[in-house]
């Protein structure tokens, strides 16, 4: 089954037009894996791996073009994503340990 997160097609795009043709071979590639653990993991648990890897690219992105607003936009969406969904994820704090 395929996980519909619109960031990897974004990434994706974004890749091909900086030529970064093994990049793009190792997304879809971490990509399927993933999709194929997703009936033991979760379909959001993998949409956060997913998103992790691709804020992951992003970063070295940023560094390897740094003046470049495509790159640093796409980063922040992701990275806000990743964080969004990352919450799910996070156990409640104790109240009495505050």
């Amino acid at each position: 089954m395929t996980i519909d997160i619109p960031e990897v097609a974004e990434v994706r795009s974004l890749l091909e037009e900086l030529g970064e043709g093994a990049l793009i071979a190792r997304l879809d590639s971490f990509v399927a894996l993933n999709e194929g653990l997703e009936s033991k993991k979760g379909e959001d648990f993998i949409k956060v791996s997913i998103l992790g890897f691709l804020e992951g690219i992003t970063t070295t992105l940023m560094m390897k073009y740094p003046g470049d607003e495509r790159v640093a936009r796409l980063h922040e969406r992701v990275r806000a994503r990743r964080a969004e969904l990352d919450e799910l994820f996070r156990k409640p704090a104790m109240r009495n340990l505050q």
